[in-house]
């Protein structure tokens, strides 16, 4: 059984909205201030589930930019009428899964695609450097999380592999993909993941290592990923975004 399966609850509320506490987004005095406004702009609308890594980063890449936005709870495990596998969903969202961000009149549905549309739409507080070299190693630890790590142990394949097998799965890929990952980091890190400049890098492995230690993962053979996973939680907006904090979070995690 999924850990998604483990902690649902029944009786998911229908929708709730949240706005993300723009006077706590600012997690660093790296980051610029906003010379204008984004007040007068059409509210976007996230779908999204607490437990999700992917919206999770979504949740922290528009509260970085101090973008406001409402969240539209969608689950991924049938319970009421506000889940993913709804005709009505499937106009927003082809694939049926979360996050889908509604923007500028469209529909993203792609936590890494949101991410990228957010910064070339959006840039004034950047998530990528300007230096070429580190924007390539931003979008190499992107893609080593989003597509080497993360889909391995997604909610869909565990659930193809079975309950028996699944924590043992999720350890290994998790495992197998960290000891990559932590050399990586090794080379790149400074305060945050590349440099001293908080990134899309950042935004990607909270919500990763969020997970590992949700599936029981030991993590002391990671050293560059644990220091950076601390610094990184402390910050106002990954604290605000995190999975606890979410409307649609069971009343048993809320809040912790």
């Amino acid at each position: 059984m999924t850990a998604l399966r483990l902690l649902a609850h029944k009786g998911l509320q229908r929708v709730q909205f949240f706005r993300p506490p723009l006077s706590a987004s600012i997690a660093s005095s790296s980051v610029p201030k906003m010379e204008t406004t984004v007040a007068d702009e059409p509210r976007l609308i996230l779908y999204a589930t607490w437990l999700s890594s992917c919206s999770w980063r979504v949740r922290i890449a528009l509260t970085l930019k101090q973008i406001p936005y409402d969240v539209q709870a969608t689950s991924l495990l049938q319970v009421g009428e506000d889940h993913a596998y709804t005709d009505k969903y499937r106009e927003v969202n082809p694939m049926q899964t979360v996050p889908s961000l509604q923007i500028d009149g469209h529909s993203l549905c792609d936590s890494v695609a949101i991410m990228h549309y957010l910064e070339e739409t959006r840039p004034k507080i950047p998530l990528l450097p300007q230096d070429v070299m580190k924007r390539a190693k931003v979008r190499e630890i992107v893609e080593l999380i989003c597509s080497a790590i993360q889909p391995l142990q997604n909610r869909l394949v565990l659930e193809h592999v079975g309950k028996e097998k699944s924590l043992v799965w999720a350890q290994h890929w998790i495992a197998r993909g960290f000891q990559g990952l932590d050399r990586v980091l090794a080379g790149s890190a400074g305060k945050y993941c590349v440099g001293d400049e908080l990134s899309m890098a950042d935004v990607c492995l909270v919500p990763q290592v969020f997970n590992a230690r949700m599936y029981k993962v030991d993590l002391s053979p990671y050293p560059n990923i644990v220091r950076l996973d601390h610094k990184l939680q402390s910050l106002p907006a990954f604290k605000s975004s995190h999975p606890h904090q979410q409307p649609d979070c069971p009343p048993k995690f809320a809040g912790k």
